[in-house]
């Protein structure tokens, strides 16, 4: 088989996503399974459907798109802010979108009208992380703006935490977004039927210790789902597979090499500085991978093996006391990060393993 190439179990996929649904819908929360770092798979979506997930959440409208030509019947949600470019496409392939801004709900609105169709509106509220959100302050004005639109559907309000920034979700913000909710309905008499509370991070919140969830309703999860673990600590979450998806180079040298590089030292190609400890000579091996391939500082190797760098082409380990093979391969753990570039490059192929 090829390499690099990822390795992705869809039926330890199914597993995590059914045990986070059925854990999250005791505590009256849907879950949307979040697409954008498999490229809108077909085969992943097949499998977080099969899980139970309400729904697809992406963060590009072409994922979307690659979905529906595969098929894939189930509600779709953008949860990224829609591009105004972008926005014939997004009232036509996707269900529901997620903004901030009153010009983009305009042409939102407008592209629906000529499409002959509805489109659903959560409002996204910055509670902290800075990244998209409408202020608080400024969330009635634009709810009012919002039900004034022809073809356009108030479902929501929603926010996002941990991802710019690193703000925790916890009781106070998750109040916070009740609280609008509450207001918001009060103030205009249009419940809102959605409040989506973030993503991955607030699992703790969520599950952690019988907290208050209040008028939160739903959470969008990727990362816990594909690589089972939470992104706030980077733990394993308990009952869920932690290697549903693995990453696979080949070895293309294996020598044995001096530690310590000698010469006059300079900058890396990635402007970094080699180490300059002597620890004799080694058995190191390259793998055919690189930064163009993936993040290579979020890729952890098996016992015995350590990563000593890398550069756009070559990943370089030492392997212990013993030489690997050319044409051996090597399993790599990814973060998200590395995840996401993995999928993203046209290099590293994709193999979905479905025996579980």
């Amino acid at each position: 088989m090829t390499a690099p190439r990822l390795e992705i179990d869809l039926e330890k996929i199914r597993h995590n996503a059914h045990t986070l649904v059925q854990r999250l819908k005791a505590r009256g929360i849907s879950v949307t399974g979040v697409s954008k770092a498999s490229l809108g798979s077909p085969d992943i979506a097949d499998a977080l459907l099969r899980a139970g997930v309400s729904g697809l959440g992406d963060s590009r409208i072409e994922n979307i798109e690659a979905m529906r030509r595969a098929g894939i019947a189930a509600p779709m949600t953008l949860i990224r802010s829609p591009m105004l470019s972008q926005t014939r496409r997004i009232v036509t392939f996707a269900d529901v979108s997620f903004n901030t801004e009153r010009d983009v709900i305009a042409a939102l609105s407008r592209a629906a009208q000529q499409a002959g169709r509805t489109h659903g509106i959560v409002l996204m509220v910055e509670l902290g992380d800075l990244r998209e959100g409408i202020m608080p302050a400024d969330l009635e004005r634009t709810v009012c703006e919002t039900l004034r639109f022809p073809n356009i559907v108030l479902k929501g309000i929603g926010s996002n935490l941990a991802c710019r920034s690193g703000v925790v979700p916890d009781a106070r913000n998750m109040s916070e977004l009740s609280r609008l909710a509450d207001s918001i309905d009060a103030a205009t008499g249009s419940v809102m039927t959605v409040v989506s509370g973030g993503n991955s991070a607030n699992l703790e919140w969520a599950l952690g210790g019988g907290a208050d969830i209040g008028r939160i309703n739903n959470l969008r999860l990727g990362e816990s789902i594909l690589l089972g673990c939470e992104p706030l600590h980077r733990r394993p979450i308990e009952g869920l597979f932690t290697d549903a998806i693995t990453l696979i180079a080949e070895t293309i040298e294996s020598k044995t090499k001096p530690s310590r590089p000698w010469g006059t030292i300079a900058q890396s190609a990635f402007g970094e500085r080699a180490p300059t400890a002597d620890r004799g000579p080694i058995a190191q091996s390259i793998l055919a991978l690189g930064r163009q391939d993936t993040d290579t500082d979020g890729l952890t190797a098996p016992p015995g093996t350590e990563i000593l760098g890398a550069s756009s082409d070559h990943l370089i380990v030492s392997t212990g006391g013993r030489h690997k093979p050319v044409g051996g391969e090597i399993a790599f753990q990814l973060t998200y990060g590395a995840l996401v570039r993995a999928m993203t490059s046209p290099f590293v192929a994709k193999a979905f393993l479905k025996g579980g």
